[in-house]
C-alpha cells in the first residue's frame, strides 16, 4: 500500500477488511475513512496514517467528488421556498453563518474542517479539468453580476455566448450564483439542443425573474425536466455569499468555504478566457484579480479578457480605460477587448489562443 492515498472511503466490508488486514499499511494514508477498531489498529500498527473522522458536521470534510446541484437541493420542496433552509445547501450555510456572522474565529477544529473540505473540492476539480482518460478542458470563464434579471436583454446575450461556447469545445464555468452567472450555465446546459430550445427556454424563465421571486427554482425545474440532457459546466460558487442560491443549470459544483480561493481559483483555471458581463463590486475585484495573474504571468499563461458591453465598462463603471492603461505595452495588452455583441465574444475567444509563459 505504499503511497496510497484513501480518501473518504467507507472500508467496513467484510472482503475490504479482509484484503487490508492481509497486507501492511506502511506509507499509507487514510483520510477520514470509516474502519472497523481492528482494522483500524492494523493500519496504524503496520506504519498506515490515519486522519480521523470529523463528527457533527452538516457537510463532509473529506469528499472525493465535486458537488451536484440536486445533492445541495435535497430537502426543498417545490412550492415551498421556506424549505430552502432545509436543503443540504441551507444547513451548511445556517452553520457556517452561526460564526461568520459574529465576526469571532470559528474554534480551531471547524477552522480546521472548512480547510479539509475546501483542499478536497480543489482536488476534485483537478480531477474533473484533467481527466486521466483526455486532454484537459478547456475553461472559459464568464463572470457578472448576480443582480441580473432572467427577463433582462443581457441574460439572454450571455446565455447565447455561453450556448456557442460549448458547442466549440469550450468548458464553461462561473461564480455558481443568479444572474449573469445562471446565465452562463443555463446557455452551456441547452447546448445539447437547438437555439430555438433556448429561446423558448429564456421566455420560460422569464417569469420568475428574480431570484427573490416564489417561484425563481419552479421555473429552473420546469426548464431542466423538459431538457433532461443538458451539457456539462461548472459553478464554483462559496458560503460566503450563501444568501445568494447556486442556480440549478451546472452539472459540476466546487462549493467552497473561503471566498478568496475560490475566486482566484476561478480566474486561475480559465485559461482560455474570461468575459465579463456587466456586474458590481465583486466582478470589479475579480477583473483586477485576473489582471494581476495576466500582469505577472503568476499561472503560467496570459488569457484573454472580455468586457461584454462598452457603454457600461468604458462610462458606468470605466474600468476598462484604466485595464488598458494598466497593461500598456505589456503582452496582455492585446488579449484585452471590448465588445456589444454575442458573435464578436466568441470570436475573439476563439481567435485568442492563451500565451504559454515559454512563448513569452
Amino acid at each position: 500500500m505504499q503511497g496510497i492515498v484513501a480518501q473518504g472511503l467507507d472500508l467496513t466490508e467484510e472482503d475490504t477488511i479482509r484484503a487490508l488486514l492481509a497486507v501492511p499499511a506502511d506509507g499509507a494514508y487514510f483520510l477520514g475513512c470509516r474502519l472497523t477498531d481492528p482494522l483500524g489498529r492494523h493500519l496504524q500498527h503496520t506504519g498506515g496514517t490515519l486522519f480521523p473522522r470529523f463528527e457533527g458536521l452538516p457537510f463532509h470534510p473529506y469528499r472525493a467528488v465535486l458537488y451536484t446541484a440536486e445533492e445541495l437541493m435535497l430537502g426543498y420542496e417545490q412550492g415551498r421556498r421556506e424549505s430552502l433552509a432545509d436543503t443540504l445547501d441551507g444547513c451548511i450555510y445556517a452553520y457556517y453563518r452561526r460564526h461568520q456572522a459574529t465576526g469571532v474565529p470559528p474554534p480551531i477544529m471547524t477552522c480546521l474542517a472548512y480547510r479539509i473540505h475546501d483542499h478536497a473540492i480543489d482536488d476534485a476539480l483537478s480531477d474533473l479539468l484533467f481527466p486521466a482518460d483526455g486532454p484537459p478542458r478547456r475553461v472559459v470563464g464568464v463572470m457578472g453580476g448576480h443582480g441580473m434579471r432572467r427577463d433582462a436583454e443581457a441574460f439572454g446575450q450571455v446565455a447565447r455566448i455561453a450556448w456557442h461556447l460549448e458547442r466549440l469545445g469550450y468548458f464553461v464555468a462561473t461564480g455558481g450564483g443568479p444572474g449573469a452567472m445562471e446565465a452562463a450555465n443555463l446557455g452551456a446546459y441547452m447546448a445539447a439542443y437547438v437555439e430555438a430550445d433556448l429561446e423558448g427556454v429564456l421566455r420560460t424563465l422569464a417569469t420568475q425573474p428574480n431570484y427573490t421571486d416564489p417561484f425563481y427554482f419552479e421555473r429552473a425545474y420546469d426548464v431542466r425536466a423538459a431538457y433532461p440532457a443538458g451539457r456539462p459546466s461548472l459553478a464554483i460558487p462559496t458560503w460566503f455569499y450563501g444568501h445568494e442560491p447556486t442556480n440549478l443549470f451546472s452539472l459540476h459544483v466546487a462549493k467552497y468555504f473561503a471566498n478568496s480561493l475560490r475566486e482566484d481559483g476561478l480566474l486561475a483555471i480559465a485559461r482560455h478566457g474570461v468575459i465579463y458581463a456587466p456586474g458590481s463590486a465583486g466582478t470589479i475585484q475579480e477583473i483586477f484579480m485576473d489582471a494581476a495573474q495576466n500582469h505577472y504571468v503568476t499561472c503560467g499563461a496570459i488569457s484573454p479578457m472580455i468586457f461584454f458591453g462598452s457603454t457600461y465598462w468604458t462610462r458606468e463603471k470605466p474600468v476598462y480605460p484604466l485595464l488598458t492603461a494598466l497593461a500598456g505595452a505589456r503582452p496582455y495588452a492585446r488579449m484585452l477587448a471590448l465588445c456589444d455583441d454575442v458573435e464578436a465574444v466568441v470570436r475573439f475567444i476563439v481567435e485568442h489562443e492563451p500565451i504559454d509563459a515559454l512563448d513569452l
